[in-house]
């Protein structure tokens, strides 16, 4: 505990918790309404995405390269959610499709025209997260919390909306409610949450932050609210506890807060199947 008392007297530790625990929080919110939705594979296909638009950038050699990757990854979200039936590509062909894309053609752009050394390192570093998120500047943690504002009210001001549209679509339809409106929306906000997550837990991983946190909610409370309250306090406290365990050890900062999301899970699993054994 001194040790980590004393690692808090750095602004960087302090960034990087703030920053992981917001976006932690707004991956927990929408993970609940994309897991129950069958949308989970949204996550990982935009991840992808956000990986091609974040190599296109690197090469640009942008300073930031949120410009060209959080446009991209909304673009590619709104895409995915409009193709319909009639279209030429089903939702998990299409989402299947434009994933193993966006990562072929930005590993292969920064094997191409990169002028690092260390392509390897980079792509990792991209692809399962780094100890970018101990490099934070102070514009950069303002920014992210910023767009989790603006997620978190979004998704305050239209949760009867989101939770309507999450169990039935046909109903929110008819009542006049538009649920491609709302489907809309949140795709563009999980596309938000994606790109400030990759610095976290990188592009590959970011898909666990969205959809373990809402599978053991789901395993202790039989409530959509319920859900949701769970989901964002076992996110935050995976986060934090992933994120120390890191700075203390140097393990990888996405794997490791992985691995406490997993061990989470299998915690809530083995309480549900006490609970209802000794019901029994």
């Amino acid at each position: 505990m001194s040790k980590f008392l004393y690692y808090l007297n750095y602004n960087f530790v302090i960034y990087a918790l703030i920053v992981g625990v917001l976006i932690a929080l707004c991956a927990s919110l929408l993970g609940v309404t994309l897991v129950l939705k069958r949308y989970s594979f949204i996550g990982d296909g935009l991840s992808h995405v956000a990986f091609g638009a974040m190599a296109v950038a690197m090469i640009m050699k942008m300073t930031n390269l949120n410009i060209i990757v959080m446009p991209v990854t909304i673009i590619a979200a709104v895409l995915l959610l409009r193709s319909g039936n009639k279209s030429m590509l089903k939702g998990d062909a299409a989402i299947a499709m434009l994933s193993v894309t966006s990562l072929a053609f930005g590993y292969l752009l920064l094997n191409v025209f990169s002028g690092s050394a260390n392509i390897t390192g980079d792509v990792c570093s991209t692809l399962f997260g780094s100890l970018s998120i101990l490099t934070l500047q102070m514009k950069e943690v303002i920014l992210c919390i910023v767009l989790s504002v603006v997620v978190i009210v979004l998704y305050i001001l239209f949760y009867n909306k989101i939770f309507a549209v999450t169990f039935d679509e046909t109903f929110c339809d008819a009542t006049g409610v538009s649920s491609k409106k709302y489907n809309l929306l949140i795709a563009i906000i999980v596309a938000i949450i994606i790109v400030l997550g990759m610095n976290l837990v990188g592009s590959l991983l970011i898909s666990a932050l969205i959809v373990f946190p809402a599978l053991a909610a789901m395993r202790l409370s039989g409530t959509f609210k319920g859900v949701v309250i769970l989901s964002v306090i076992f996110s935050v406290v995976c986060s934090l506890a992933g994120m120390i365990t890191s700075i203390m050890y140097s393990t990888p900062v996405g794997a490791t807060i992985v691995a406490m999301d997993l061990l989470c899970f299998v915690i809530c699993v083995i309480i549900r199947k006490i609970r209802y054994g000794s019901a029994s």
